[in-house]
């Protein structure tokens, strides 16, 4: 951290599509990586941020100034491993926090994944805002030219109608915290979990922990499935509910998941997150479109339409549901973003199954979208 020449001659650069180019100094390992760059807003939770599985082939820039001061601990991940391909901050502290076990830094060596700081990061996200999302190369080891980082941003085939969610899904079926350690309050509460009595599937494309504790604290027994189960062999397994949860990259190239959800559809109640919510979107028959840059951070207005409630919502996509292409006499639209007006919500008029675009496991984020789960529990045990 403190290699002084590093930070002065910043051999280090992340080059755009565009033909920018930040130059930069190392902190992560020392790779080079391609990403869709995107920026995110909140303030605090870069560990969850970069160990969600839905940043998965892209280059997370953060656009707090200050970060690392909280480093890694084992009790924050949101899955198993670091999933982002890269990071991009302004400036990088040394951990100096009583929860810290790591650094920012060993946690992304150990990793293998590169990150860079130094960049006005200011100046990245207005261009992100002006221009939209870009490829970029992120370059750590400094062996290559700027004009070959932009190349390879160039030629890289990038995100769209590219099936992510398949690389970041778990492998093989199981049974979420069976041992009942990781879905504790932490001390936020004194009361016991209840029982684990209403058993669901969960289809991972690109699933995270918190997501997970949030259903069994509604006294759901999960069982994880890979996110290319069939429907038939989910239903075998008689559960009282489906949920489809997060993940990565363009929904469109899920034509198999799409496949499994309708034919779900009317058979057992769904509850769908974000990626989850794209693509029960495709299956009720809508489309869904690339946002301009899309949704990252903890700060963004949600409106419940039917209450005019408005909650303040953790997001992170690219890809949005079109309104417009939605069956109206199947699909009601329940949530909007305040901020562009873009579908955050929408329910099946017959049928027991609805979905958001945003987290509310919020991790990082507000609660005020925690409801959900609850809401998810009070449709299964109704239908």
């Amino acid at each position: 951290m403190y290699n002084w020449k590093e930070q002065r001659d910043k051999k280090a650069f992340l080059a755009l599509a565009d033909g920018t180019v930040y130059p930069a100094w190392s902190f992560g390992a020392p790779v080079d990586r391609l990403g869709e760059v995107v920026f995110n807003t909140g303030t605090p939770g870069y560990q969850e941020i970069v160990t969600d599985p839905s940043y998965a082939g892209q280059i997370v820039t953060l656009t707090a100034p200050e970060i690392g001061n909280t480093g890694f601990n084992a009790a924050d991940y949101e899955s198993s491993l670091i999933h982002a391909e890269g990071l991009i901050v302004h400036r990088y502290n040394a951990p100096s926090n009583w929860r810290s076990e790591a650094s920012l830094t060993d946690a992304l060596q150990v990793a293998g994944v590169p990150a860079l700081a130094g960049i006005d990061t200011r100046a990245l996200t207005i261009r992100l805002r002006n221009s939209g999302t870009l490829k970029g190369f992120l370059c750590a080891t400094g062996t290559l030219s700027a004009a070959e980082g932009v190349r390879c941003a160039r030629e890289w085939e990038g995100l769209d109608n590219q099936d992510y969610a398949c690389r970041v899904s778990t492998k093989e079926s199981y049974v979420f915290d069976p041992e009942e350690r990781m879905s504790v309050t932490w001390g936020i509460s004194d009361e016991p979990l209840p029982e684990a009595e209403i058993p669901i599937v969960a289809y991972d494309f690109g699933v995270k922990f918190n997501i997970l504790r949030r259903l069994r604290q509604q006294g759901m027994r999960v069982t994880v499935v890979p996110a290319a189960t069939p429907a038939a062999e989910v239903l075998a397994m008689n559960p009282a509910g489906v949920f489809l949860s997060n993940g990565p990259a363009d929904p469109a190239a899920l034509s198999y998941a799409i496949e499994n959800i309708r034919a779900l559809v009317g058979k057992v109640p769904m509850m769908g997150i974000c990626l989850g919510h794209q693509l029960l979107g495709w299956a009720l028959g809508g489309r869904t479109r690339r946002l301009k840059f899309g949704h990252h951070g903890c700060n963004h207005p949600v409106k419940e339409l039917a209450s005019g409630t408005v909650e303040i919502t953790s997001q992170n996509h690219n890809f949005m549901v079109d309104m417009e292409s939605l069956d109206k006499g199947a699909v009601e639209v329940t949530h909007i973003n305040l901020n562009d007006n873009t579908v955050e919500g929408m329910r099946h008029r017959h049928e027991p199954i609805f979905s958001v675009q945003y987290h509310p496991e919020a991790a990082p984020g507000p609660h005020d979208s925690r409801y959900l789960f609850h809401q998810f529990k009070k449709l299964i045990l109704s239908a």
